[in-house]
Order: C-alpha cells, then structure tokens, then sequence
C-alpha cells in the first residue's frame, strides 16, 4: 500500500475531557492511511509518548508494522557479541495507546501521554512525515533542538488563539 505522508500542522483546543481535533490536513492523510472497513468517516489513531522529546506521536495503526520492522533492524545491527542490546529503544517506541476518531478528526487524547507531554488547553499538531508530533506549546518552544520555524509556527498559533508565548 502506498502511504501518505503526514504534512501539515495546526492548533487544536482541547476540553476539560481531553477531546481535541486532528487538523484537516493531517486527518485527511491518516484517514488515508487507515480506511475504515465500513467506508464511513472517522478511524483509529494510535498516541504514545515520543522516544526523545515531551512531546506525544500520532499515527495510524499501519505505521506499526513499519515501526517494529525498522526496530528489528536496528536491534539487529546494535546487538554486542554478547547478546547485549538497550532494549529501552523497544520499550519507548512501544508506548501508544490507539483510540478512535471521528469524521472531524475529534478524539480523546490518552490520560497519561498528555500528562507525559504537559499538554493543557491546546495542543499543536506537527507532521513529520511518518507520523505527527503533537506538542504544548510552550514546551516545544523551551525544546533546544527544535527548529526556529517550527517554534514560530507554534507561537503563530497560539498568537492567533491571542496567547503570547
């Protein structure tokens, strides 16, 4: 199957509940990526922490297979003569948890990845490609190795929201 790339980004307010929106953009491509049998609108998305920064991953439920096989490899080339390998790597990529999402891209985000990634009131979204990050704002700015523009993207968001960061 041909995947779709996941590019694009946007703020979503989240509710007392946790519910928050998926951006049109990246719900279009992780509808695509994981049709619902039923031809209706809506699907799974799968959230878990990101292996480095706090911050939450989003992706569709085919991205597993992809993810464990890139994990195999890596194990594979990283095992010392003895058998010694930081299975850490395995654990952190296995935390997700797939919840479903309607045809507006609404979902309920995880009790504890959003506590995990601080996420309050609003939640920035962020293509990467193969997955979204989904970010609070304010961390992604005070993240170091995050790039200028995506720090401006986020402060752009919440500026329009009338939220100085």
């Amino acid at each position: 199957m041909d995947r779709g790339r996941y590019q694009g980004d946007g703020i979503g307010l989240v509710d007392d509940k946790g519910r928050v929106a998926i951006p049109a953009a990246l719900r279009a491509t992780l509808a695509a990526n994981a049709p619902k049998a039923d031809g209706k609108t809506g699907g799974t998305v799968i959230i878990g922490a990101h292996q480095k920064n706090r911050c939450l991953v989003a992706y569709d439920p085919g991205y597993v297979d992809i993810l464990a096989a890139r994990l195999d490899a890596r194990e594979a080339a990283n095992t010392g003569p003895d058998g010694e390998y930081d299975y850490n790597i395995k654990r952190r990529a296995a935390a997700g948890e797939a919840v479903p999402f309607d045809g507006s891209g609404r979902f309920i985000m995880p009790a504890f990845p959003r506590f995990y990634a601080g996420i309050g009131e609003h939640a920035f979204f962020y293509g990467v490609l193969d997955y979204v990050e989904i970010w609070d704002p304010k961390t992604l700015i005070e993240t170091e190795d995050m790039p200028p523009v995506v720090k401006e993207m986020a402060r752009f968001y919440m500026m329009q929201k009338g939220v100085t960061l």
